[in-house]
Parts: C-alpha cells; sequence; structure tokens
C-alpha cells in the first residue's frame, strides 16, 4: 500500500491549498515555495508515483493530464511562455512521491535551468 503523501492531503481537502484550478482530472495548486513570478503544482487526481510511472495511470487518463495542464498554463495567462517540469526520482530532486508537474512562468526563463 502506498503511504499517504502531502498531496494525497491536499487531495482530500485535510490541509489548506491555494487552489487555481480544479476539474474532473487535476487540481492545480499555487507552490508554497514559487520559482517565479507564476508557480502551481499540476496533480492529477489520480494517483500514481511519479512520471516514470506515468503507464499506470492508462492512455486516457494521461492524455487528459497532460491536456489540463495546458488548460491551467492558459487560465493563468501564460501566454508569453511558460516551462514544464518534471522530477523524477533521486537525481531528479522528487520529494513527493506523487506525480505533479511544475508550471512555472512569469519571466524570461534561463537555459540551463540548472
Amino acid at each position: 500500500m502506498q503511504q499517504d503523501t502531502i498531496f494525497d492531503k491536499i487531495m482530500r481537502k485535510e490541509i489548506p491549498s491555494d487552489i487555481v484550478y480544479e476539474d474532473e482530472t487535476v487540481l492545480a495548486i499555487k507552490d508554497i515555495n514559487p520559482q517565479g513570478p507564476v508557480h502551481v503544482l499540476v496533480l492529477p487526481k489520480k494517483k500514481v508515483t511519479g512520471f516514470d510511472r506515468i503507464e499506470e495511470m492508462g492512455e486516457l487518463e494521461a492524455g487528459k493530464y497532460i491536456i489540463a495542464i495546458s488548460k491551467v498554463a492558459e487560465k493563468l495567462n501564460l501566454k508569453d511562455g511558460y516551462r514544464i517540469v518534471f522530477n523524477v526520482g533521486k537525481h531528479g530532486q522528487q520529494t513527493v512521491p506523487y506525480i505533479h508537474a511544475h508550471v512555472i512562468g512569469g519571466r524570461q526563463m534561463g537555459w540551463p535551468p540548472g
């Protein structure tokens, strides 16, 4: 059995979060440690532990998740561009075993990211 994470508790509304978007497939919340003027986390309502396990969502749900990320960026008016980041595993600095996309924008991004 998978251990509860902070995102499980946020999904169940057991702890507060600043929700910026929600539909039947995702919940998008403001990041508590933003790396840009706009920084939200987009979590699927169907939990998988990381992007490397996205196939567990099934193709239809995974597709809906990706489309929802785009809808979140549109809702946030990030028309000048944005970055989508998935941290995967230890070397990718994934700290919570629950897939989530970071949508970061509102400024010019640099490369390499670090």
